[in-house]
């Protein structure tokens, strides 16, 4: 015997409209990411939008709006955790909007910045979330026609939207933290020979918490190294335990990323340093090894789903409407305590 069952009629605009107690042009607005509806507005609709199912025809929509629906992501590496996790997080943020994502890497090349803000290879991107390094801010402020979100600290004052991270108060907290666990000779890892936007402030803070503790932050401890991995941080190590042997009672490291900081850890007990006991370590990002490392790494943590959902949505109000002032978002960042800085208590 053969069953029939009808099929079930695909929820509309209109059936999410009557739920939501709104105009079916309410209803395409929130779907199309507009500026103009209020938040409590936005979030009746988009419950009723889940609750029902609705699933917007995005082709015919990206059609009329004569868009492609693609968006690029350009980020330094994507091997580098950071910039991993956060894609993954872009990804997700740009399917709740309806958008596809194309991930480029820069390799943080100038030539290749250049290429990615011309709009190559993807020139049918309707806009680009952008992590630059190298590209000067007047190179910046010229980028071609396609809307742009910037993430980062480089190049400040450049008129473009923007999702940044409090870099000086990042390097402050993390630094003040050590200060109160008892270190009274903190070191800061991770000067790179050229010092890019995000270290420089990472370094002012640093400098600003051991300055208003009263405590020395001459250039001995400056641990620089080529590049932010953990091959440097584990090579840094050494420089750091010829500073203790020279009589410079290094207690306490700021690294400038997660990455660098295991590499020193490892180091670290390759040369019999104990961490916390004898030298504390504080790392900035919490990447998820952080929290599997031995021992686990106390880490300012940058909350990378908030830096993807503003980019996104601020990528989208652009998209909307092209005559928004530039604007900022400044995503939040946290300390997170682990074992590599234990205070003596808790040991």
């Amino acid at each position: 015997m053969i069953r029939l069952v009808a099929a079930r009629r695909p929820t509309t605009v209109r059936d999410v409209a009557l739920a939501a107690g709104v105009s079916p042009k309410t209803v395409s607005n929130v779907v199309n990411g507009y500026a103009r509806v209020t938040p409590e507005t936005r979030e009746r609709v988009q419950r009723q939008i889940d609750a029902l199912g609705y699933r917007p025809q995005a082709a015919g929509r990206q059609l009329r709006q004569g868009r492609t629906g693609m968006v690029t992501l350009a980020v330094p590496g994507i091997e580098m955790p950071y910039f991993a996790e956060l894609s993954s997080q872009v990804v997700r943020a740009a399917r709740r909007h309806g958008l596809t994502v194309v991930v480029e890497q820069t390799d943080a090349d100038l030539e290749r910045e250049r290429e990615v803000a011309a709009g190559l290879p993807t020139r049918f991107a309707d806009g680009l979330v952008f992590s630059p390094l190298e590209m000067p801010p007047e190179e910046l402020v010229s980028v071609p026609h396609t809307p742009l979100v910037l993430l980062g600290e480089h190049a400040v004052g450049v008129e473009a939207d923007r999702v940044s991270i409090d870099g000086v108060a990042v390097g402050t907290e993390g630094t003040e933290h050590l200060v109160a666990t008892g270190r009274r000779c903190v070191a800061a890892l991770g000067l790179k020979p050229t010092l890019h936007d995000t270290a420089s402030q990472r370094l002012r803070g640093y400098r600003a918490a051991l300055a208003a503790a009263g405590l020395p932050c001459g250039d001995e401890l400056l641990l620089r190294v080529e590049d932010w991995t953990r091959e440097d941080g584990e090579a840094a190590a050494d420089r750091l335990v010829a500073l203790r042997r020279d009589g410079v009672p290094v207690d306490g490291v700021l690294a400038m990323n997660d990455v660098l900081a295991m590499g020193l850890l490892r180091g670290l007990r390759r040369h019999g340093v104990r961490v916390p006991e004898d030298v504390a370590v504080v790392g900035i990002d919490d990447v998820p090894e952080s929290a599997y490392c031995t021992p686990t790494l106390t880490t300012v943590a940058l909350d990378r789903a908030a830096v993807a959902e503003a980019a996104l949505r601020l990528l989208v109000e652009r998209l909307a409407d092209p005559d928004l002032p530039p604007r900022e978002v400044v995503a939040p960042h946290r300390l997170v305590v682990r074992e590599s800085s234990a205070p003596p208590a808790a040991r």
